[in-house]
């Protein structure tokens, strides 16, 4: 049992849509919500306070479509030490971190290299390092296709119903949350077509069988329309992407009266389009400016059929996911839908939807504190100053309220910063950084080519 928290003078967003409520306070007992008060109750003498000061308190923000290891690993110059492949483990552990650092205490990760990811929620799950909850989906099951090879270690490739079944299975063996699968194929994979559907609708039926038999949840990836028919008919429980679903209105009523999830991850297309490091070939960058003009139409389509929005950054740097918030309040939302996708819709994507997303009595004490109004300006929750704590299943975790910087001096960006002690410095190349030897030194010994004295018998 841990020591009650209470936070007092709260404006309080709850995720569920609601108005904001004012000066209010919040219990938290054993990492879960103990009670919310908005009457002036007086103070239980046994709870820790803090004082809000009218802050805004949130949920925390759930993202529900991230590839936490789909970044790129430095590359060492010519000459330096090189980097070794094991270092990708302690990036992956910084960048779980920063996330938890904006906010972001629940992630569903749709795709990752090798097992690392599975290696860093179980680090995250033993308090090893920090960062939000991690939901993984093992290896994405795909059709025997181009992606496979070009995203190398996070595909499972199977053909015809008996093999994407048992792949199925191998993700359940591998410890996975849910079962990620490829309808269609990717639009960051030059040698793909992402238009028509790649697996058949009798594959697509065995691995949601499988997974529900079992009882587990399905997000689908799905880009060309043909696909994400095939997902929706055969009962797949999020669609990821579905930038093509304006074209068919009839699967967005499905999807609504389904109650299913879309998350549309408009910052991938903004991703790609904007190539601003230059390293996207240009058909891919055409295509992806065709595709985020489709997927802002379907977010105002899916919006006005009633289809529940997620928010799916699907993109880097990590940290950055409330971009995607600001995005979809661009596309047509509101500020408070756009919380509400951030939070209570992302948690239902998750399948956690009892447990976190929204601020309600019994659920896990996931909340957010901002230093500001984020139903006035959505983009405050992308300046890490005015993240004001961040409290994670009862527990102050991270954000301002917890770092002292010294008066005048800020913080210094996340990320790499070089050194400015050289790398060799400890180790000296010439003979005035070597330490003298006491000791006489013994005569030279004989050149080479000189008689070499021998020692009698």
């Amino acid at each position: 049992m841990t020591h009650p928290l209470r936070l007092t003078s709260a404006r309080m967003i709850d995720g569920t849509g609601a108005p904001p409520l004012e000066d209010v306070s919040v219990v938290i007992e054993n990492g879960r919500i103990g009670g919310i008060d908005s009457r002036g109750a007086p103070r239980d003498e046994d709870a820790a306070q803090i004082d809000l000061g009218g802050r805004t308190l949130m949920p925390g923000l759930v993202d529900a479509h991230v590839h936490v290891t789909a970044f790129d690993m430095p590359r060492a110059l010519k000459g330096q030490e090189p980097i070794a492949p094991d270092v990708r483990h302690h990036l992956i552990a910084a960048g779980l971190e920063r996330m938890l650092r904006m906010g972001i205490t629940t992630v569903r990760d749709v795709g990752a290299f090798g097992d690392g990811l599975l290696h860093a929620r179980q680090a995250v799950r033993l308090g090893a390092i920090p960062g939000p909850r991690v939901l993984a989906c093992g290896r994405i099951v795909s059709a025997t296709s181009a992606g496979g090879r070009h995203f190398d270690g996070m595909y499972r490739e199977a053909d015809g119903p008996d093999e994407v079944r048992k792949a199925t299975r191998e993700q359940f063996r591998r410890g996975a949350d849910f079962i990620k699968l490829m309808t269609t194929g990717a639009r960051s994979c030059e040698l793909e077509n992402s238009s028509p559907a790649q697996m058949t609708r009798a594959e697509i039926a065995a691995v949601v069988d499988e997974a529900h038999r079992m009882g587990y949840r399905v997000a689908a990836h799905c880009e060309g329309l043909d696909g994400t028919r095939l997902a929706i008919e055969e009962g797949v429980d999020t669609i990821e992407h579905g930038l093509e679903l304006h074209r068919a209105p009839e699967l967005l009523e499905e999807l609504a009266r389904s109650e299913r999830v879309l998350v549309p991850t408009l910052s991938c297309f903004f991703n790609i389009s904007e190539n601003h490091a230059s390293c996207w070939p240009g058909g891919l960058v055409e295509l992806a400016e065709r595709q985020l003009d489709e997927a802002h139409r379907t977010v105002e389509a899916a919006s006005a059929a009633g289809v529940r929005l997620a928010m799916g950054f699907d993109s880097q740097p990590h940290g950055r996911s409330a971009l995607e918030l600001v995005r979809l309040c661009h596309a047509g939302l509101t500020p408070m839908e756009g919380i509400r996708a951030a939070t209570a819709t992302s948690a239902a994507a998750c399948g956690l939807a009892d447990h976190v997303g929204t601020i309600e009595r019994g659920k896990a004490a996931d909340l957010l504190v901002v230093d500001g109004d984020p139903l006035a300006d959505p983009e405050l929750l992308l300046d890490d100053e005015r993240i004001w704590l961040v409290i994670q299943a009862g527990r102050p975790v991270a954000g301002t309220a917890l770092e002292s910087p010294l008066a005048g001096v800020g913080r210094g960006a996340p990320g790499l910063t070089a050194d400015p002690v050289p790398a060799l410095a400890g180790r000296p190349m010439s003979p005035t950084g070597l330490a003298t030897d006491p000791r006489p030194r013994p005569p030279a010994g004989p050149t080479r080519g000189s008689a070499v004295p021998t020692s009698p018998p």
